[in-house]
């Protein structure tokens, strides 16, 4: 590729104890692209999305948005660097609406002595905004954005999460197994919205178990093993069967030089 990486990882090294999970892990991310990490259970995959996320600070290494060095203490820092997570878990509020859910942690006041002072907020604002991300990104089958977040299918509650995520992510947007829980139907829908969110200039790093899904929407595939990056291939030259060989060592991965094809 001709483009500099948006999000770039040297070296990163984390140990917990005597178990290393990340081993001088690289990682790179262009512009407007789906970048797919894929790899065996305990290769180190969530230790690198943790650590480029903020979740956790790795022991070594580095990390540069747009070329710069960045070092973030804690998920709020990445997010206010415009990296936004979408955890396997969603982070919502079952109990709370959809505009309170949207807007969780950087809620919007009301203008004046009210939002200041009495720290009141601005709940019309919150609703038309998330009504508008919601609509952006065709998720208004969901009519009432005052309803609770438990009362929805997992396949809307996914997609308030991705909103929320597209809504505030103003350089990358990373997915925790989006489609693990999520039937057909919704898993189908989750996978347009990715589509959507790229479309809209994001680009987006995908962790999934799920072959199919990723040959389907991953423009580069990086597959780590080891607690390091193996290869990056593109899912248009190598199978799926390639893909399961090399992550899980029954086959030599492509020459070094794929990882920045």
């Amino acid at each position: 590729m001709t483009t500099e990486p948006i999000l770039t990882a040297r070296g990163l090294v984390k140990r917990y104890g005597r178990v290393t999970a990340l081993n001088s892990a690289d990682f790179d991310l262009y512009p407007g692209e789906i970048l797919a990490v894929i790899g065996d259970n305990g290769a180190g995959k969530s230790s690198l999305i943790k650590a480029i996320s903020g979740a956790v600070t790795p022991d070594d290494g580095e990390i540069l948005l747009e070329g710069k060095p960045v070092q973030f203490k804690s998920p709020m820092e990445a997010r206010a660097a415009g990296i936004e997570t979408v955890y396997q878990n969603l982070a919502l509020s079952p109990a709370l609406s959809i505009a309170d859910n949207m807007f969780l942690g950087r809620e919007i006041r009301k203008p004046g002595i009210l939002g200041s002072w009495f720290r009141m907020l601005d709940r019309a604002a919150m609703e038309k905004r998330a009504r508008e991300k919601l609509t952006e990104l065709g998720l208004m089958t969901i009519q009432n954005i005052g309803q609770a977040v438990e009362t929805l299918s997992g396949g809307q509650r996914q997609g308030v999460a991705v909103a929320r995520a597209a809504a505030f992510g103003s350089r990358v947007v990373i997915m925790d197994e989006p489609t693990a829980a999520l039937g057909v139907k919704e898993s189908r829908r989750v996978l347009e919205l990715i589509l959507d969110v790229k479309r809209r200039g994001l680009p987006i790093v995908l962790i999934s178990h799920n072959m199919p899904h990723v040959f389907e929407v991953a423009d580069r595939i990086h597959i780590h093993r080891l607690g390091r990056r193996l290869t990056v291939i593109n899912p248009k030259e190598y199978s799926m069967s390639d893909a399961v060989a090399f992550m899980t060592g029954a086959k030599a991965p492509p020459e070094a030089a794929a990882i920045a094809a």
